[in-house]
């Protein structure tokens, strides 16, 4: 009989997961370089919500701001979003907000309310900016020079405050209203397209909160209903919760 030899067990590592880092200020620092010296991030918080008002916060950090963790508000847990919240509006040169409602954003589209609520939140700053950071966006009918950042909430901190801002905001707006619509789970959801959230709509129908606009609501409103094996992209709550 043939013996086999053996052979040590190696264990398998698990995959390494993709570390987060704090956003950075590069950017900044570049443009202050260029002689900019106020330069602002601006970014947004609902936009893809089907219920709520699109919040926008616009922020002015200091170039030395010593506030550790400014990332996207998205990948923030909300205990620590709210310490980061109160950190930014102590620290900053300049936080404005804005907040756009339901009405607006479907008689003008809720990319253009969008751009209402971060004109909102530049008109409330107590100080005008030189310059603009903007996540994804262009403002071109304000005439003060912008960079569009792609995912610049990940990597921007002016933007990434801004986008913490925001959602704190916003997060508190959904939790009293919450309290009048419990049916709808705004508290847990945001707002955001959810199963959770269908599943309510399909059962209860939408409320005065929800937006018009909005496909799934404009069928509900048509006497559609909307079939329980939707085929729908569903947003991940707990990712949306941070608890």
């Amino acid at each position: 009989m043939t013996r086999l030899e053996s052979r040590p067990v190696v264990a398998r590592r698990a995959p390494r997961r993709k570390r987060i880092r704090d956003a950075h200020m590069r950017n900044e620092r570049e443009l202050r370089l260029a002689g900019f010296q106020r330069v602002a991030g601006i970014d947004e918080v609902g936009r893809g919500c089907l219920a709520g008002p699109v919040v926008a916060a616009a922020v002015i950090l200091p170039e030395r701001h010593r506030i550790k963790g400014i990332r996207d508000s998205k990948v923030i847990p909300r205990a620590r979003r709210e310490a980061l919240y109160e950190q930014i509006l102590d620290r900053a040169l300049g936080v404005g907000v804005g907040c756009v409602e339901v009405e607006v954003i479907d008689r003008i589209n809720i990319l253009q309310a969008t751009k209402l609520a971060m004109r909102q939140a530049l008109d409330r700053l107590a100080e005008p900016p030189d310059h603009l950071l903007i996540d994804a966006l262009s403002l071109r009918e304000i005439d003060l020079p912008q960079r569009p950042i792609i995912d610049g909430d990940a990597i921007s901190a002016s933007i990434a405050a801004a986008s913490i801002v925001a959602k704190v905001t916003r997060d508190r707006i959904c939790d009293e209203v919450d309290r009048r619509y419990p049916a709808y789970g705004f508290a847990r959801h945001k707002g955001y397209g959810t199963r959770r959230h269908v599943d309510a709509l399909v059962s209860e129908g939408p409320c005065e909160w929800h937006r018009r606009s909005f496909a799934p609501i404009r069928m509900l409103l048509a006497g559609t209903q909307l079939p329980l094996d939707l085929d729908w992209d569903f947003v991940d709550e707990d990712e949306i919760a941070l608890d």
